[in-house]
This record gives structure tokens, sequence and C-alpha cells, in this order.
């Protein structure tokens, strides 16, 4: 395939950016998007050119670095994947394909297209555990029953690998997807109870801090994510909200 690429380029956090166009040529179907990436880069490299940055890691759809908004959508037009999970037959011969970062003012640019999260990771932080003594006291996780159903909606609220394509996909930069999921993996479990008002209150109000937008109720977040991580959440996550504020 031969394929026109549009790609911000932004030096640091600092300088104002712009799109950059690329021709490429000869890309195969079966190259992912991030291997079609890494041929630009190459080919930049050796013309002396500064490559594009980007993030990435696992490529196995497992860490959630390599979000690119691409033609508009975050992780590209497949569903339920990741960027490394994007192959190159989503495209046609002489597509143009616009390749952007995750828009949000919570997650401020670095280089490129390469943004900041660790809004997410303060999130987390703020409560997203389960304080347990280690000390040589530690009880099997077995040991405590859990109705099987409780137990798998539990485990789908923690396959989010916090991507922040929830984030990108809403047009007020809405992180209630991400959040709800972590307050749910718990929320859900006996082990998480004993908690569970200050974890609740304290991972919402670092959300608001963040600088993350309200939740539109739209379902874009749903839509986008690469799990599927279910919008139940959300109004699992208001309800505990709304518990722990009437209890104080």
């Amino acid at each position: 395939m031969n394929l026109t690429l549009k790609i911000w380029r932004q030096d640091n956090p600092e300088t104002k950016g712009k799109m950059v166009v690329y021709p490429m040529s000869n890309v195969e179907g079966d190259m992912s998007f991030l291997e079609m990436l890494d041929v630009l880069n190459e080919d930049l490299i050796n013309k002396g050119e500064e490559p594009v940055a980007f993030d990435h890691d696992c490529r196995e759809g497992i860490c959630g670095t390599c979000s690119l908004m691409i033609n508009g959508e975050p992780h590209g037009p497949d569903r339920l994947i990741t960027t490394c999970q994007l192959h190159m037959r989503k495209f046609n011969d002489g597509d143009t394909i616009v390749i952007e970062p995750f828009r949000a003012t919570a997650f401020p640019i670095i280089k490129d297209l390469v943004v900041d999260r660790t809004a997410f990771e303060r999130i987390q932080q703020a409560g997203g555990y389960i304080s347990v003594n280690t000390s040589g006291n530690t009880v099997d996780a077995n040991a405590i029953p859990i109705e099987k159903e409780k137990a798998d909606e539990a485990m789908d609220a923690a396959t989010c690998i916090g991507c922040g394509a929830c984030v990108a996909a809403c047009k007020n930069a809405s992180a209630m997807l991400f959040t709800s999921a972590k307050v749910s993996q718990f929320a859900l479990l006996p082990q998480g109870r004993v908690e569970a008002t200050d974890r609740v209150l304290n991972m919402v109000r670092q959300m608001d801090l963040e600088g993350f937008g309200n939740c539109t109720n739209t379902g874009a977040c749903e839509v986008e994510c690469p799990k599927g991580i279910s919008l139940e959440n959300i109004a699992r996550m208001n309800r505990e909200y709304m518990s722990a504020i009437v209890k104080g």
C-alpha cells in the first residue's frame, strides 16, 4: 500500500506543534500500526531527520502505553484493541491517515505523540488499593467466599489498562470510566468494603483536581475502550459516591 501520513510534531510542551506530511510506500497489510511507524522512523533516521516520538512497551495490548488518535479515533478504526494490535490491513491503498496524541488538558503533550498520563497514577494512588498488613499475617484470598457473578464483574473492571482512550473519546475529556473501573474492582469484593467510603471520595476528588471533565453520558468511552469496560461501572461509582456522602 501507498499511504499519506499526517503526523502531529511538537518538540516539547512549550513549543507550538504542527501537522507534518509523510508519504509511505510498500506498506504491508500484515504490519502492525506501530511496525509501520518503526519503518517510517528508520527512514527518517537514515535521512538525518528527527524520528517521530511515540509511546509503546509490551506491544501485546496489555500495558496501554501505545495510545494514539488515528483518524479521530482512539486506537484507530478497529474495536476492543490497542494501537499495537491494529494492523495496516484495516486501511486501503491511497489512504490518508491522521495521527495525533490524545487530547486532554490533564494529558499534557511531552513530545510529538507522547503525552503525560501520570494523572491516572495519582488517581490510583488516592485510593485504588486495599490496605493490608503483610507482616506475616496474610490470609489466603481464596479463604473468603465470593459469589462468582461478583468476582467476574470485579475481574471485568480490573481489566482496565489505563490507556486513556476513554478520556480521548470524551468531548469533556472525562476520566469517569477509568476511575469507576478502579473503584468497582474493589467495591464488588468484600476485601474492598472496609475502605470503600474513603476510596471513592478520595479518587473522585483527585480526578476533579487533575482537571478531567464531567461525564457526558454519550457512551463514547465504552465504545472506544480496548477492554470493553462497561458504563455500568460509572453508575456503580455514582452510587458508591452518594452513599459515601450520606455517611459523611
